[in-house]
């Protein structure tokens, strides 16, 4: 009993990081996932994680509920910015949505339980399907396992202050609405030249109801580019895949680095 003690010392911090993932992390953390499939993951993993990792034995005392937290918070800050960056799909859908007159009709995310535009619902189904076609979900776990590498188990703090980090966490927001709005462009060029087209109309014959012949023209044109580039769409998306692990990677250096 007393050789068990300190083997769950360090297994405990290696659980609470890898459940701490799985709360925010894509795919991982979806409602439609049993959530007691998403615990007997974490612990298997943990368990087969744990032999690797080589470290002392922890005391159970003020430093290790420290370590603890820190573990859960290393674990929902990585996921949390993986999500932000994988949101970029339902913000360019929500672009989209707001051009072609949908912006008002939002549907339930049966994976996060929140609303979502409509086009970035369905451009989200697509790019989850090929994130499991490309063996990200694997990249994924991949990365909780080299976490380690980068944020070791006994590293107390987290930087938050660090400037570093701070300026690295703003950049991840610039260029998640960068490739949202790369995304989007091709239909919203589309809409705005429509719109442009309708209004020349709305000039030269005052007798056509632009309001009335401009809403269906507009989801039909949309409908069209989405077929014709849902190609392009999808090079993009690999490039988000992309875009998504180096975050994570450099997240966990300067959380390292800056100890």
């Amino acid at each position: 009993m007393e050789e068990l003690v300190p083997m769950l010392s360090v297994f405990l911090l290696v659980f609470v990081r890898v459940s701490a993932f799985f709360v925010t992390m894509p795919f991982f953390s979806y409602r439609t996932i049993p959530t007691m499939y998403r615990i007997g993951l974490a612990f298997f993993l943990s368990w087969l994680m744990y032999y690797t990792i080589d470290v002392p034995a922890f005391s159970i005392n003020g430093e290790y509920f420290l370590l603890v937290m820190k573990e859960a918070l290393v674990g929902l800050l990585i996921g949390l910015m993986a999500y932000i960056i994988f949101s970029a799909i339902q913000i360019a859908g929500g672009f989209i949505d707001f051009q072609m007159g949908f912006a008002i009709a939002n549907v339930i995310d049966p994976q996060t339980g929140a609303q979502s535009p409509l086009v970035g619902q369905y451009l989200y189904t697509f790019a989850l399907l090929l994130l499991l076609a490309v063996n990200g979900h694997h990249m994924i776990l991949d990365g909780i396992f080299y976490s380690y590498q980068f944020i070791p188990i006994d590293q107390v703090a987290i930087p938050f202050g660090h400037e570093g980090l701070v300026e690295y966490v703003i950049l991840a927001f610039n260029r998640m609405f960068v490739i949202a709005f790369q995304m989007a462009i091709p239909v919203i060029a589309t809409l705005f030249l429509v719109d442009v087209t309708l209004g020349i109309l709305a000039r030269t014959v005052p007798q056509l109801n632009v309001f009335v012949v401009g809403f269906p023209i507009k989801i039909a044109v949309s409908f069209i580019m989405l077929m014709i580039v849902m190609g392009v769409i999808l090079l993009v998306v690999q490039q988000l895949f992309e875009t998504m692990f180096i975050v994570m990677r450099d997240i966990m250096k300067l959380i390292g680095e800056t100890r």
